[in-house]
């Protein structure tokens, strides 16, 4: 990787005192509620022009989760142009991964190289950011995860950021909500083998479980692209578990969760966070009742920003929007920011800013990063109860 450059000390940015998007030092950050934006503009007072790349899983088994993502962004950067007219000018350039590793490298090649995008947010899986991430690194262009929740991250390098709660978060704050509520002593885990998130997904499950105390009855692993799961689920059945864990992608994921429940089993199961798209409810049907998850985001939440934001997200797709969509509109909104304090489309300029980001209030929560810019925040315990996830009390 080329070396790090520190970055210049900035003037100070006005910004508009109503809102209070944007900072030049890292201070108190708040993203506005749906169609509002702070203001700012360049040093010469000419409206920055900034095209942002975005890699997303839009065709194939999981393109839920970048079909939220697109319409998040899509969403925000109406808003977002709107409101900064004449001091910034957001252009998102889509590629789709189509959810592989070498499709998110060509995407990124392609959107740095071609397109000389000022950063680029994506790709959705971790396995494509861990493949893809670090050729956005030795080509110092900032690279915004909005759905990685693997371990390490962060440590392809300086220019890697992300938004999404690590799932060494989100997976302890559902176990030990389960474990207290119903209950649980014993339980069985079952995973994808062959895709990055999984298998984390599943190493945190596993050490969290033993760090509870409880006895792990029995283990089970498929692929993606399985559609019979009932051997791997007939076996664990028979261990008589409390609970099973389960990490997996959406598609799969929901078909373990339905096929379990078709073999009788009628303990607790939770989920990782590939779990949080609405596509669990079609697949699974009432079998997803009752499945556990830990979200960052929960479109029931009773908070003023969160409802702005899903009646603008109804009003123009017509449905609510999910952890994928909520996370990747936040996104755009600290991109805007730090542009602004930017004062131009400089991709150096512009990794200074994010890596100084502190209390940003988005949809997704409050978001400050930490040292190694992983975002430190609080997820949010969801059940599913009549086709939607609703705050597990």
């Amino acid at each position: 990787m080329k070396g790090f450059h520190l970055m210049r000390s900035l003037a100070a940015i006005s910004l508009g005192a109503v809102l209070m998007v944007g900072c030049s030092s890292g201070g108190n950050t708040t993203a506005p509620a749906a169609g509002e934006s702070g203001s700012g503009q360049a040093a010469d007072g000419q409206e920055i022009q900034a095209k942002i790349g975005v890699v997303g899983f839009l065709s194939g088994s999981g393109a839920a989760y970048g079909e939220a993502q697109k319409a998040g962004l899509e969403l925000a950067l109406g808003e977002l142009n709107e409101a900064n007219k004449g001091k910034l000018k957001i252009e998102l350039k889509f590629e789709d991964s189509a959810g592989e590793k070498e499709g998110a490298i060509n995407a990124v090649n392609k959107l740095i190289n071609q397109d000389n995008v000022v950063a680029i947010i994506g790709p959705t899986l971790s396995g494509e950011m861990f493949a893809a991430g670090p050729v956005a690194n030795e080509a110092e262009t900032p690279i915004f995860g909005i759905s990685n929740t693997s371990e390490g991250i962060n440590d392809i390098g300086e220019y890697v950021f992300r938004n999404s709660l690590p799932e060494s978060i989100a997976i302890p704050t559902a176990m030990k909500a389960a474990v207290e509520k119903n209950g649980l002593k014993k339980v069985a885990l079952i995973h994808a083998s062959n895709d990055d998130f999984s298998v984390n997904g599943y190493k945190v499950m596993k050490a969290t479980a033993e760090k509870l105390g409880l006895e792990i009855t029995g283990e089970a692993t498929f692929a993606n692209g399985d559609v019979d799961f009932s051997a791997q689920l007939t076996k664990l059945k028979q261990t008589n578990p409390d609970a099973l864990l389960v990490s997996a992608l959406y598609k799969e994921g929901s078909m373990v969760v339905k096929k379990a429940r078709e073999l009788g089993f009628t303990g607790t199961i939770l989920g990782g966070n590939g779990f949080n798209n609405p596509k669990v409810f079609e697949i699974a049907g009432s079998a997803a009742e009752g499945l556990i998850v830990a979200t960052p985001f929960s479109p029931e939440k009773k908070d003023d920003k969160v409802q702005a934001f899903v009646k603008a997200f109804e009003a123009k797709y017509n449905k609510k929007p999910d952890q994928f969509a909520a996370q990747a509109y936040d996104s755009l909104y600290i991109m805007s920011q730090s542009l602004l304090a930017a004062g131009k489309a400089d991709r150096e300029e512009l990794r200074g800013q994010l890596a100084q980001l502190k209390d940003f209030t988005g949809v997704s929560g409050k978001l400050s990063f930490d040292e190694k810019r992983n975002p430190i925040g609080d997820a949010v315990v969801v059940v599913a109860k009549e086709g939607k996830f609703v705050p597990f009390e």
